[in-house]
Protein backbone atom coordinates (compact mmCIF):
# COMPACT_ATOMS: atom_id res chain seq x y z
CA UNK A 1 0.00 0.00 0.00
CA UNK A 2 1.34 3.48 -1.23
CA UNK A 3 2.19 5.81 1.91
CA UNK A 4 1.67 9.25 1.57
CA UNK A 5 3.20 11.95 3.95
CA UNK A 6 2.32 15.35 4.77
CA UNK A 7 5.15 17.93 3.68
CA UNK A 8 6.97 20.10 5.68
CA UNK A 9 6.00 23.68 5.36
CA UNK A 10 9.37 25.53 3.80
CA UNK A 11 10.53 28.01 5.81
CA UNK A 12 9.40 31.27 3.98
CA UNK A 13 5.39 29.35 4.82
CA UNK A 14 6.74 29.66 8.45
CA UNK A 15 7.49 33.36 8.39
CA UNK A 16 4.52 34.12 6.63
CA UNK A 17 2.42 32.48 9.19
CA UNK A 18 4.61 33.58 12.12
CA UNK A 19 4.12 37.33 10.84
CA UNK A 20 0.22 36.74 11.11
CA UNK A 21 1.09 35.88 14.98
CA UNK A 22 1.16 32.31 14.65
CA UNK A 23 3.23 31.35 17.45
CA UNK A 24 3.47 27.60 16.95
CA UNK A 25 4.88 28.98 13.40
CA UNK A 26 7.64 30.63 14.50
CA UNK A 27 8.17 27.65 17.62
CA UNK A 28 9.31 25.79 14.46
CA UNK A 29 11.45 28.29 13.07
CA UNK A 30 12.90 28.66 16.35
CA UNK A 31 13.81 25.36 15.98
CA UNK A 32 15.44 25.40 12.79
CA UNK A 33 17.71 27.93 13.56
CA UNK A 34 18.23 27.64 17.79
CA UNK A 35 21.52 25.75 17.82
CA UNK A 36 23.43 28.11 15.50
CA UNK A 37 21.59 31.24 17.23
CA UNK A 38 22.68 30.02 20.86
CA UNK A 39 26.73 29.25 19.26
CA UNK A 40 26.92 32.48 18.64
CA UNK A 41 25.92 34.06 21.69
CA UNK A 42 28.20 31.27 23.45
CA UNK A 43 31.16 32.21 21.74
CA UNK A 44 30.48 35.53 21.96
CA UNK A 45 29.93 35.76 25.78
CA UNK A 46 31.84 32.69 26.74
CA UNK A 47 29.01 32.27 29.55
CA UNK A 48 25.98 29.59 28.99
CA UNK A 49 23.85 31.51 31.14
CA UNK A 50 24.16 34.76 29.58
CA UNK A 51 23.91 33.12 26.28
CA UNK A 52 20.95 31.50 27.02
CA UNK A 53 19.14 34.57 28.80
CA UNK A 54 20.66 37.03 25.33
CA UNK A 55 18.82 34.46 22.62
CA UNK A 56 16.01 33.92 24.64
CA UNK A 57 15.48 38.17 24.62
CA UNK A 58 16.28 38.30 21.03
CA UNK A 59 13.64 35.43 20.00
CA UNK A 60 11.14 37.32 22.02
CA UNK A 61 11.93 40.51 20.37
CA UNK A 62 12.13 39.08 17.08
CA UNK A 63 8.83 37.47 16.88
CA UNK A 64 7.38 41.01 18.01
CA UNK A 65 9.03 42.67 14.85
CA UNK A 66 8.72 39.97 12.62
CA UNK A 67 6.62 42.06 10.25
CA UNK A 68 9.71 44.31 9.88
CA UNK A 69 11.43 41.15 7.56
CA UNK A 70 10.49 41.44 4.41
CA UNK A 71 13.06 38.91 2.81
CA UNK A 72 16.44 38.11 2.51
CA UNK A 73 18.32 35.57 4.96
CA UNK A 74 16.13 34.77 8.28
CA UNK A 75 19.19 33.47 9.99
CA UNK A 76 20.87 36.72 9.42
CA UNK A 77 18.41 39.00 10.86
CA UNK A 78 17.75 36.37 13.96
CA UNK A 79 21.86 36.74 14.62
CA UNK A 80 21.84 40.09 14.00
CA UNK A 81 18.69 40.28 16.99
CA UNK A 82 20.99 37.71 19.16
CA UNK A 83 24.31 40.17 18.54
CA UNK A 84 22.38 42.71 19.30
CA UNK A 85 21.44 41.33 22.90
CA UNK A 86 25.12 40.37 23.25
CA UNK A 87 26.04 43.81 23.07
CA UNK A 88 23.59 44.87 25.38
CA UNK A 89 24.81 42.68 27.87
CA UNK A 90 28.60 42.91 27.39
CA UNK A 91 27.82 46.60 27.76
CA UNK A 92 26.09 45.67 30.96
CA UNK A 93 28.68 43.68 31.98
CA UNK A 94 31.64 46.13 31.30
CA UNK A 95 29.90 49.15 32.22
CA UNK A 96 31.66 50.63 29.01
CA UNK A 97 29.18 53.40 27.96
CA UNK A 98 30.17 52.58 24.35
CA UNK A 99 31.73 50.63 21.95
CA UNK A 100 31.25 51.34 18.39
CA UNK A 101 31.25 48.09 16.12
CA UNK A 102 32.99 49.97 13.23
CA UNK A 103 36.65 49.27 12.48
CA UNK A 104 39.64 51.28 13.50
CA UNK A 105 41.86 50.19 10.74
CA UNK A 106 40.60 48.35 7.79
CA UNK A 107 42.98 45.21 7.34
CA UNK A 108 43.41 42.76 4.05
CA UNK A 109 41.76 39.79 4.07
CA UNK A 110 43.38 36.71 5.45
CA UNK A 111 43.68 33.40 3.39
CA UNK A 112 43.72 29.67 4.87
CA UNK A 113 41.81 30.23 7.63
CA UNK A 114 39.79 26.79 7.28
CA UNK A 115 40.96 25.24 10.40
CA UNK A 116 38.75 27.53 12.55
CA UNK A 117 35.84 25.57 10.20
CA UNK A 118 36.73 22.64 10.03
CA UNK A 119 33.69 20.26 9.55
CA UNK A 120 35.07 17.05 10.69
CA UNK A 121 35.37 17.76 13.64
CA UNK A 122 34.16 20.84 13.84
CA UNK A 123 34.85 23.99 15.62
CA UNK A 124 32.03 23.21 18.03
CA UNK A 125 33.17 19.93 18.58
CA UNK A 126 36.95 21.20 18.82
CA UNK A 127 35.47 23.85 21.67
CA UNK A 128 33.49 21.14 23.55
CA UNK A 129 36.74 19.18 24.09
CA UNK A 130 37.89 20.07 27.32
CA UNK A 131 41.59 21.17 26.72
CA UNK A 132 41.61 22.38 23.12
CA UNK A 133 38.06 24.06 24.05
CA UNK A 134 39.35 25.29 27.14
CA UNK A 135 42.05 27.07 25.10
CA UNK A 136 40.34 28.37 22.75
CA UNK A 137 37.56 29.92 24.67
CA UNK A 138 40.53 31.65 26.35
CA UNK A 139 41.80 33.25 23.26
CA UNK A 140 38.14 34.27 22.48
CA UNK A 141 37.89 35.81 25.61
CA UNK A 142 40.80 37.77 25.63
CA UNK A 143 39.18 39.44 22.38
CA UNK A 144 37.46 42.61 22.42
CA UNK A 145 33.29 42.69 21.80
CA UNK A 146 33.18 42.81 18.03
CA UNK A 147 36.09 40.10 17.01
CA UNK A 148 34.33 37.65 19.40
CA UNK A 149 31.02 38.66 16.92
CA UNK A 150 32.34 38.32 13.55
CA UNK A 151 34.17 35.54 14.59
CA UNK A 152 31.09 33.59 16.04
CA UNK A 153 29.21 34.18 12.83
CA UNK A 154 31.80 33.06 10.08
CA UNK A 155 34.09 31.12 11.50
CA UNK A 156 31.86 29.17 13.77
CA UNK A 157 28.67 29.21 12.67
CA UNK A 158 29.25 29.65 9.10
CA UNK A 159 27.19 32.35 7.95
CA UNK A 160 28.39 33.79 4.56
CA UNK A 161 30.15 37.62 4.06
CA UNK A 162 26.89 38.81 2.98
CA UNK A 163 24.64 37.01 6.04
CA UNK A 164 27.36 38.41 8.10
CA UNK A 165 27.53 41.61 7.16
CA UNK A 166 23.40 41.81 7.49
CA UNK A 167 23.27 40.65 10.81
CA UNK A 168 26.08 43.48 11.60
CA UNK A 169 24.39 45.95 10.00
CA UNK A 170 27.91 46.87 7.94
CA UNK A 171 28.97 46.62 4.52
CA UNK A 172 30.38 43.31 3.45
CA UNK A 173 34.13 45.10 3.48
CA UNK A 174 33.98 45.88 7.02
CA UNK A 175 33.19 42.69 7.99
CA UNK A 176 36.30 41.46 5.26
CA UNK A 177 38.36 43.65 7.30
CA UNK A 178 37.19 42.99 10.67
CA UNK A 179 37.57 39.11 10.33
CA UNK A 180 40.88 39.72 9.04
CA UNK A 181 41.64 41.53 12.46
CA UNK A 182 39.92 39.11 14.50
CA UNK A 183 41.93 36.44 13.06
CA UNK A 184 45.16 37.71 13.15
CA UNK A 185 44.39 38.62 17.17
CA UNK A 186 43.05 34.85 17.83
CA UNK A 187 46.40 33.96 15.53
CA UNK A 188 48.95 36.11 18.03
CA UNK A 189 46.52 34.84 21.05
CA UNK A 190 46.90 31.15 20.47
CA UNK A 191 51.05 31.84 20.02
CA UNK A 192 51.08 31.32 24.12
CA UNK A 193 49.61 27.90 23.98
CA UNK A 194 51.27 26.93 20.66
CA UNK A 195 53.48 24.19 22.35
CA UNK A 196 50.24 22.16 23.44
CA UNK A 197 48.18 22.63 20.27
CA UNK A 198 47.38 20.21 18.07
CA UNK A 199 49.68 19.94 14.93
CA UNK A 200 46.97 21.09 12.46
CA UNK A 201 46.68 24.74 14.22
CA UNK A 202 49.98 24.84 15.18
CA UNK A 203 50.70 24.85 11.02
CA UNK A 204 49.14 28.15 10.92
CA UNK A 205 51.14 29.72 13.78
CA UNK A 206 53.59 32.20 12.97
CA UNK A 207 57.06 31.73 13.49
CA UNK A 208 57.88 32.28 17.17
CA UNK A 209 61.08 34.79 17.90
Amino acid sequence: MERFTLAQPDESDLIARAQRGDLEAFNDLVLLHQDALFNIALRTLNDEDRAADAVQEALISAFRSLRSFHGGSLRAWLARAVVNKCYDDYRRATRHPSLPLMPVVDGEEMENWDWLRDPSPSLEDRFDNTELGGILQACMRSLPFQARAVLALVDVDGLSYEEAAAALRVPIGTVKSRLARARAAMRLSLQNYAHVLPSAYQSFQPALA
